[in-house]
């Protein structure tokens, strides 16, 4: 594969490593991106799920070029932001953080927005914004203090992760379910395949295990 088809995801989620896999990509390097991701007072979910998703692209940029000036892929970066309202949910660490969301978050819905950032080899930059509206139902005590003992909340925005345990939870889901996981492949293959990366590579080589 030439240097303008290597891949880079500025992240180092195994959650988006598994779901680029699933699509037939592989990471050709994995560029963990720590910024701030602070909200801005009064900053909407939207504009952070952009704004963080661009940061995180520009400093994988910005990593690539220190160790080897003429590197050149496709870097792919990602934020994903839960929200009550304008209300931003945290990437819950603490079990206190983690039981306030899903209190919160019990009984109701939320959205959920990921951010895409795509630079490509051109120095391009491109970017989508995906929205899944999720409605959970209302936990039981005993429901909520299992799930925070599980301890599968730790490090997921709102504090919950989709794909495990707490897909128990959901009653209605409107929009991409990958979106909530961590990375919309519909709009991360399209965004990829747009801008000239052969998404269908591995597809076409026979490489994927059955």
């Amino acid at each position: 594969m030439s240097a303008f088809q290597k891949l880079v995801l500025a992240s180092g989620s195994p959650r988006r490593v598994e779901l680029l896999q699933q699509a037939g990509l592989e990471p050709d390097r994995l560029v963990p991106a720590n910024i701030d991701e602070t909200p801005i007072k009064g900053e909407h979910p939207r504009s952070l799920a952009k704004r963080l998703s661009r940061g995180k692209a520009e400093k994988a940029l910005e990593r690539l070029r220190k160790d080897d000036p003429a590197e050149q892929g496709f870097i792919l970066a990602a934020d994903t932001v839960v929200a009550v309202g304008r209300r931003i949910l945290p990437k819950a660490e603490m079990v206190d953080e983690a039981s306030n969301c899903l209190q919160l978050l019990s009984g109701r819905s939320h959205r959920v927005f990921t951010g895409l950032c795509l630079i490509t080899p051109a120095g391009k930059l491109r970017q989508r914004l995906v929205e899944t509206r999720v409605r959970f139902k209302r936990l039981s005590r005993e429901e909520l203090e299992s799930y925070l003992a599980s301890g599968e909340w730790r490090g997921k925005a709102g504090g919950y992760a989709i794909q495990g345990l707490a897909g128990t939870f959901v009653v209605k889901l409107v929009g991409s379910y990958t979106n909530v996981v961590g990375l919309p492949l519909f709009e991360t293959v399209n965004l990829l395949g747009a801008e000239g990366y052969k998404v269908h590579f591995n597809w076409l080589s026979g490489s994927r295990e059955q």
